[in-house]
Order: C-alpha cells, then structure tokens, then sequence
C-alpha cells in the first residue's frame, strides 16, 4: 500500500510502498479516506514527547485522526461489518483499568495512541485493534474529511471545555494559538455559548478564528495580549486555553485570568520547553486559580459531539482549508515549524 513515512527524525517524510496491515481477531482493517494533518504528527516528525515516553520506532506511518470505510472484520469483532463509515478516536482503552471502569478510558493505563503505538493514518490501510471499544461509526451526514478531524483536535477541543473546564455559556474564553486545535476551540467555546477571544501571530489564522465564533481577536505580536484581554474582560477571562503547548501561551494564558479562572491545558510541548514551563505559582494562589489537564477525549463522549454536528451547532468541515494527497502533506508538515498554515489540511487523495 501506499503510505507517508517517517524514515529518520528531523527528516522530510517519504512516499513509499510499505506492507498492508494483517488481521486480527478484535480487529478491524479500516481503507483510510481522510486523515487529518495535525501538530501533534510535526512533534513526532521532531522527535519530540520522548519525555513523557512516547517514542517511536523507526521507519513509522504517523497519522492519529483519521475516518474511512471498514474493508476486514476480525472474528471476534461483533460491532461492525465491512463498508461501514467510521472514525477512529486516537486514545484506546483496553478496559479493565480503574480509568477504563470510570469513564476514562483516554487516560487508560494499558492504553493505545493511533499512529504512535501502530501505524496510523498516512497509510492506505490501518489495522485498528480492539475495535468494538476504539472505533466509532461515522454518521452518513458527516463526510471523511470532516471526520479526519475529529478524531484529535476536535475531540480535545470538546472533551477539554465542557468536561474538563466546565465552560458555561456567558464565559470569557481566552485562545491562545490558534492553529488547527484552537480553532476547534474557538469554534467549540463559541457554540456553547462563551464569550470567545482569539491570541495567535497570524493575521490568516485570525481572520478564520472570527468566522468560527471570535468575538474579539488579538495579533500578540503586535500588542500586548494579556493588558488587552485584562482591559477587554475588566480583569480577565473564566477559562483561558494554551492550544499551543509553547511557554508563551502557557504564562500568557494562566496571566489573562480573572481571579478563580480555570487555565485548560491542551498544546503539548516541543524540544524548547521538553515538557516543562516557568509559571506565576504565587498569583495561581492568591487568585485561586485552576490549572486543568485534559488529554483527548473518551470514546463515550463521541455520541455527544457527533450529535452536535449532525444538528449544525458544530461545523467541522468549514474549517477544512486544504485537501491535499500524501506528497503535499510531507511539504504541510515540514511547513509547520513557522505556524503559517492556517485552518486544518486534510489528506484525501492516494
């Protein structure tokens, strides 16, 4: 099959012919008709996250949001059949952790990553294991390209406000970054009904931030982001969200906060910061504020987002901005190092 491979780190990906995927008995092999371009996958592509153990063993199909149409079905499989629509949550649970029997099965402790522990989504075909637990059907009024971004960034988005941060409508919301991921999150937070302002150096960016809910944006390379959200808000948002994972938009958003705001996590680090980023604990304490971890989402959740797609209240598929095969997608990744493709690149074409 055909498929985008990472051969050596630091390295431009490469088209290549590599083995299809074999199945197993609780899997399924799933012909991918869009995959979702995501940061996360430069990160790999620079060795990164090595700290928090997730490595890579060389040469790797990346590619962790991704929807398709199921080809095999593994004998134990009682769930799907072939031809089904479907998307691929990229966090397994195996089930019988104490985070798997509460509901969280995106933080299990024998867990999966799609395109991290196996192959993913820059292949023509992917084995996914566990299927009845991991795999979700994709509704017929939700097309592939929209599907190839939920199964990240859009979950994140979901998953990380309305659980994790408890985001009522009427809240200032502070964005910062507004890459694929915050998009989603300013596209979620709006459709709840928050009170949206969006932080990145892209005037591109910023521009697609309004159409998807902004009420104010801010270029924080031209102005001073946290005095201006402090003077918007009359002392700061509820919920502020580092959608990047760089210390800037870490300090930046927990220092945009009114006292008792919530600061949600969601941009993991590159190889400046390796995981670890100076913040203001002195003033998290006296403003009583809250620092919010939130990491993919649980596959049970998935029925409640797609709800909210069927019904309109989210658009995923307007903030698709490319669609592109697999050469060009090499040249996206390479690209993103300089934050300058705004909206979210699908890979549709083999």
């Amino acid at each position: 099959m055909k498929a985008l491979v990472l051969t050596e780190f630091n390295k431009k990906l490469e088209v290549q012919d590599v083995p299809e995927p074999t199945l197993t008995e609780d899997g399924v092999i799933i012909r991918v008709k869009a995959n979702g371009i995501c940061r996360s996958d430069y990160h790999f592509v620079k060795g990164d996250l090595g700290w928090i153990g997730m490595n890579l063993d060389l040469p790797h199909v990346l590619g962790h949001e991704f929807s398709g149409v199921v080809e095999q079905v593994g004998s134990n499989v009682s769930k799907f059949k072939k031809g089904d629509r479907v998307v691929v949550p990229h966090a397994h649970g195996e089930g019988s952790c104490e985070y798997c029997m509460t509901g969280h099965s995106n933080i299990c402790d024998h867990g999966s990553v799609v395109g991290v522990t196996y192959w993913g989504g820059y292949g023509e075909y992917v084995h996914v294991p566990d299927a009845d637990r991991n795999v979700v059907i994709l509704p017929d009024s939700i097309s592939f390209e929209a599907g190839g971004a939920l199964g990240c960034r859009f979950m994140t988005a979901f998953h990380g406000l309305i659980d994790q941060a408890r985001l009522q409508p009427g809240e200032w919301v502070a964005v910062h970054g507004c890459g694929g991921l915050g998009l989603c999150v300013t596209h979620v937070a709006s459709a709840m009904g928050a009170r949206v302002i969006s932080v990145d150096i892209n005037d591109e960016s910023l521009e697609l931030a309004k159409e998807f809910g902004a009420e104010v944006t801010i270029n924080g390379s031209k102005e001073d982001a946290v005095q201006k959200i402090m003077e918007i808000t009359d002392g700061g948002t509820h919920v502020a969200v580092d959608a990047l994972g760089a210390a800037v938009t870490c300090q930046n958003s927990v220092n945009s906060l009114r006292k008792r705001g919530r600061h949600l996590q969601l941009g993991m680090t590159s190889a400046d910061e390796q995981g670890k980023v100076e913040l203001p604990v002195d003033l998290m304490v006296v403003k009583e504020l809250e620092f919010i971890g939130s990491s993919n989402m649980p596959v049970s959740r998935f029925p409640a987002m797609l709800n909210m797609i069927e019904s309109g209240v989210l658009q995923p598929e307007k903030m698709i901005t490319r669609k592109v095969n697999l050469e060009q997608a090499a040249d996206i990744l390479e690209e993103m190092g300089g934050f300058n493709a705004p909206g979210i690149s699908v890979v549709n074409q083999w």
